[in-house]
Formats: C-alpha cells, sequence, structure tokens
C-alpha cells in the first residue's frame, strides 16, 4: 500500500517548502514534502556549473551514508552519470529538463556499487533546471525498505518536479546571498558535508562554538546540563575527525570559503 494517497494534491503539497526557502529549516520540509507526495526515502541535490565540476548542495533523508555519496559524486562520480550529457544537451532551453526514467544498466559498474549497491538504493527518479549558468539537479531515491516507485508515486514526482526544480533552486540563491555569520554557520550544518553527519544535539553545541558561545553558555541557551555539553561536543569531535575547537572552525571555514553554488 502505497504511502502517500492516490489522491494527493501533487502540486499543492509543495506550498510548505516555498514559505521554507532560505531557511534552515528548508531541507526537512523539502524531504517532508517529497514524501507526503510519493513517499521518496532521500534527495539529493547538486549544482553544475560546467562539464568538470559539480557540487553537493543538500542531502536529506534516510540514507545514512548520503554526506559520502555527495562528496563522491562532488569530487568524481560525476562524470559517469549519464544524466548529466542531457543536462548539458538542454542547458540553452530555458526550462525544466525532464530526465530519463532509471535504470541500473544505464550507469558504470563502479558508480552502481557505491551509490545502488552500497547505499541500497533501488529506484529513483531525477529533475534538473538551469538558472543562469548553473544547473540545478534533484534526485529522489527509493531504498530497499522502501522497495521501487509504483506508477502512482511516479507520476506523482513527475508532476512536481518542475516546481520543486524551482523552489530548490531558489533557496540555493538565497543561501548563497546569506550575510550574516550566525545564519551561515546554520545553512554548514543543513546541506550535505562533513557537519551534517553529527546529531541534531551535536549540532547545536557545535554551531554555538562557532558562533563564539561558552560551555556554560551554551548548556544556559540550549537548557542543558554542563556535562552534556561537553558529551556532545567528544561525540562530534570524535565523528568530525578532530581534537579541538580550532580544528572545528577549520572546518567551517573551508565550507564557507568554497565556491558559491548559484549567483
Amino acid at each position: 500500500m502505497e504511502a502517500s494517497r492516490p489522491g494527493v494534491d501533487a502540486t499543492g503539497a509543495v506550498s510548505a517548502m516555498v514559505l521554507a526557502i532560505g531557511k534552515p529549516s528548508f531541507p526537512h520540509v523539502l524531504i517532508d514534502t517529497l514524501r507526503a507526495v510519493a513517499d521518496v526515502g532521500h534527495c539529493m541535490v547538486f549544482t553544475f556549473e560546467d562539464q568538470r565540476s559539480a557540487r553537493c548542495l543538500l542531502s536529506t533523508g534516510n540514507i545514512a551514508i548520503g554526506p559520502d555519496l555527495g562528496a563522491a559524486y562532488s569530487e568524481h562520480f560525476h562524470t559517469a552519470d549519464p544524466n548529466r550529457e542531457v543536462i548539458f544537451r538542454e542547458r540553452a532551453e530555458a526550462r525544466h529538463i525532464v530526465l530519463p526514467h532509471f535504470a541500473r544498466r544505464m550507469y558504470p559498474k563502479g558508480y552502481r556499487k557505491l551509490f545502488f549497491e552500497d547505499s541500497e538504493i533501488v529506484d529513483k527518479a531525477a529533475t534538473a533546471i538551469w538558472v543562469g549558468d548553473h544547473c540545478t539537479y534533484v534526485n529522489f531515491y527509493r531504498t530497499v525498505a522502501q522497495g521501487g516507485f509504483t506508477a502512482g508515486q511516479r507520476q506523482r514526482i513527475t508532476e512536481v518536479a518542475p516546481v520543486v526544480a524551482a523552489i530548490v533552486a531558489r533557496h540555493c540563491q538565497e543561501q548563497a546571498a546569506v550575510t550574516d555569520p550566525a545564519d551561515k554557520f546554520a545553512l554548514l550544518f543543513t546541506t550535505g558535508g562533513p557537519l551534517s553527519v553529527l546529531t541534531a544535539r551535536e549540532k547545536d553545541v557545535c554551531r554555538r562554538i562557532l558562533e563564539g558561545f561558552s560551555s556554560e553558555a551554551i548548556a544556559g541557551d540550549l537548557g542543558i546540563a554542563l556535562n552534556s555539553v561537553f558529551t556532545y561536543r567528544k561525540r562530534a569531535y570524535e565523528k568530525l575527525g578532530i581534537a579541538s575547537q580550532n580544528e572545528l572552525f577549520a572546518i567551517a571555514l573551508r565550507l564557507m570559503a568554497a565556491p558559491k553554488p548559484l549567483n
């Protein structure tokens, strides 16, 4: 039985995403909306400027290694993605790009192992849109536990894809325009990347460290015990492979200094 209702107003369901544009909550609203429409398990968003580079803008959902997949795709595997040929071929068209239905045989062996077998992805749908010199490439996944998209779910994804792509592209533009340091720090924890592997409370603590809070101030701001602050900080540092506040700042500064995804 499908998790989404057969009679759902697919286009109307994305209205909550419009209200979340530019906000840290956007990834959560995005995946909640996609689950309501077609029980999407995970969503990843990439951007292209040219055929030599790609960047992961967002990874949200139920695939634990999502951030690792985003990094691998950005660094190397984007060159093996058959959808890229379609994306660049239709670059001159100022419209939503309809991408081919998923078929594993479309992808090279190494790509299939990492992105489908290791991550337990069994089905996907994708859409893309060019905004100026940047392409926003949105991927919708289903995992082994969910099974493939039904015909009805795939139809609803197709219906909302143009609107979702445009909203995601606009959100990414808003992210690029953020100037307040606190907002920039918040965004580092909501998109795909090393900081996204942390739990919600670990992110709360690390974000406040980056904003200059003392441990005592963090405890007061979050309403938790001082020892809990130390515990969350220790767990976060272990996950990030660091041992000091300076190393946390180095990660944040490296992410903030990365090329902006959209104009």
